[in-house]
């Protein structure tokens, strides 16, 4: 029996598997060494993910996350579970998560945009390529934090009409003031930003609204799959904001002649048939 962890900044997505079937799915908190002590990610595993197995025994288990592309982050991550699960323990990045979920064995461009985005392209086994994502400061293009972060940057420099702004504020109970404490000096900035992704959906026909969507998954498609091989090969993306804004994201891709292959919210389910 196998236990297959799909892992954002947001949350962590849970599966045991016994030849090639889903036994149970379970979720917690998502985990990221970057922001997180060895001791939090241990917590986390032993008080929210044993409580939900119960008393299957695991033989091996297979973790994707964010933030687990350095052997330090990868040790952290690794000794953090196996202080609670006895089994062969194997830790990658999300994003070979993404390529094996969205290709298999077939080559391809993979991406991930959720609370973060990324981007890769693998060869059918292993990743040979990758433009480092470098964070919802310095880069995640097209992810819900920046699209959170460029939503709240035009609210507070008045860069959208003032009801749209009334509204944004009303009903997220939020002042200029709580935004910039809730950026600069709480944790996890970035999933309170992709949090406020969904005002953007619901306004969706607001032109300024559509046009900063529009803009950031252009960005995303310029600043990462062209630097790979895209003209001849097609480009696969998972992640909460690429199900969500599906139709935009095409629309980018068409404008950037981009060819979209598979866009799905989850790569668990092709995880499933690559470690069957």
């Amino acid at each position: 029996m196998i236990l297959i962890a799909d892992s954002g900044s947001t949350k962590t997505d849970w599966c045991i598997v016994d030849k090639g079937q889903l036994v149970q799915q379970v979720y917690t908190k998502g985990t990221n060494p970057f922001f997180q002590s060895e001791e939090e990610i241990s917590n986390e595993v032993g008080n929210a993910l044993l409580p939900q197995i119960g008393s299957y025994t695991i033989n091996a288990l297979y973790f994707y996350g964010a933030g687990c592309g350095f052997p330090d982050k990868i040790e952290a991550v690794h000794r953090a579970i196996s202080q609670h699960i006895n089994a062969k323990i194997e830790v990658n990045t999300d994003m070979l998560a993404a390529a094996r979920g969205l290709c298999g064995h077939r080559p391809g461009i993979a991406c991930i945009l959720g609370t973060g985005s990324n981007s890769c392209f693998y060869d059918g086994e292993n990743i040979v390529d990758n433009v480092s994502p470098l964070g919802f400061i310095l880069g995640d293009e097209g992810s819900g934090a920046v699209l959170g972060k460029l939503l709240v940057g035009d609210i507070l420099k008045n860069q959208i009409t003032p009801a749209l702004k009334e509204k944004f504020l009303t009903q997220f109970n939020l002042t200029p003031g709580d935004i910039i404490d809730r950026v600069y000096r709480q944790p996890f900035p970035n999933r309170f930003l992709a949090s406020l992704s969904p005002f953007l959906i619901q306004n969706i026909q607001e032109p300024e609204i559509h046009t900063l969507i529009l803009d950031s998954f252009k960005a995303f498609f310029k600043r990462n799959v062209m630097q790979y091989d895209y003209q001849n090969n097609k480009v696969h993306i998972i992640g909460s904001v690429a199900h969500h804004y599906k139709e935009i994201l095409i629309e980018a891709a068409a404008q950037m002649d981009i060819k979209l292959g598979t866009v799905i919210k989850s790569p668990m389910k092709g995880l499933i048939e690559y470690h069957k």
